[in-house]
């Protein structure tokens, strides 16, 4: 078990610097379903990690990352679906 927690939790790290990287880089927007895809996927594997070795301050902020992503993609899919107004 100790071996696929470790694998969670440097997947994750390399997942939301990835996202970091490429939104600090313009290579992508924060708009972009890829973007949270990345934050909120790492972000769960590194709430795996932290929560397996009861570093409990960064599963919270591992677990409001997490539902800031939901929370975006929610509301990215949402105006995806709405006709535009500019016709």
């Amino acid at each position: 078990m100790g071996l696929l927690v470790e694998i969670f939790g440097w997947l994750g790290s390399v997942a939301v610097l990835l996202a970091y990287w490429l939104i600090s880089t313009e290579r992508v927007k924060s708009t972009s379903i890829f973007y949270q895809g990345l934050n909120l996927g790492g972000s769960i594997c590194l709430i795996m990690n932290t929560a397996y070795y009861h570093a409990y301050p960064s599963t919270l902020v591992n677990g409001v990352w997490s539902l800031i992503a939901i929370f975006t993609q929610i509301q990215l899919r949402r105006s995806a679906r709405r006709p535009s107004l500019e016709a």
